[in-house]
């Protein structure tokens, strides 16, 4: 999936910029709970298998972020390095928690820190377990059953940038990206020693 995987679901102008508490409490108690979620525009990846620089071509990209879902692991290692949790959780409102990532390349005995960084949202234990409760007596009274739906509510969503960019939701104003070529002619200190080919 790329930048636009999504855009086949919404109508022309639209585009995917949820907040914290969208995210958690739209999207991620539906996944959680194995319930439909109009749209249904938000990949799952296995976070272990990627590094974050593929997520262009795998999950959904919604101005400068990447989302996708995946299970909840205390591994977060990748092919080419993995994932640290930087500072504390935060609430998200009464119904969930984000943990703030960066990525690291190499191994955790001598990585090198990347501009990476991934919040990851996870429901509360509390609203989990009740959801599965209730959840387990529809889907079915099988012990097989019972096992696999609770296994379903260790789902987490990901939101991932790079810190070069803001990390917070920024306002409509702010939302406008530059072309690339528009970032490169900026990013020229000194034009007078810019030379072309006569």
């Amino acid at each position: 999936m790329g930048e636009d995987a999504g855009a086949g679901n919404l109508p022309p102008g639209f585009r995917f910029f949820p907040s914290d508490e969208e995210l958690v409490r739209h999207f991620l108690r539906q996944k959680a709970s194995m319930l439909p979620c109009h749209p249904d525009i938000i990949p799952t990846l296995d976070l272990l298998h990627f590094d974050p620089w593929d997520f262009h071509c795998k999950a959904l990209k919604g101005g400068k972020y990447w989302y996708f879902f995946s299970h909840r692991t205390e591994n977060r290692a990748t092919p080419n390095g993995y994932w640290k949790q930087v500072g504390v959780d935060e609430f998200v409102k009464d119904v969930g928690m984000k943990k703030t990532l960066v990525f690291y390349v190499g191994d955790a005995s001598g990585g090198m820190k990347t501009n990476w960084i991934m919040h990851e949202f996870c429901l509360l234990d509390c609203e989990a377990s009740s959801s599965s409760r209730s959840n387990g007596r529809k889907l079915s009274r099988k012990k097989g059953q019972a096992k696999a739906g609770a296994a379903n509510y260790r789902w987490v969503v990901c939101r991932v940038c790079e810190s070069g960019h803001s990390v917070q939701p920024c306002s409509q104003d702010e939302a406008m990206e530059l072309s690339c070529l528009d970032e490169i002619f900026l990013s020229f200190d000194d034009y007078d020693e810019v030379s072309l080919p006569k």
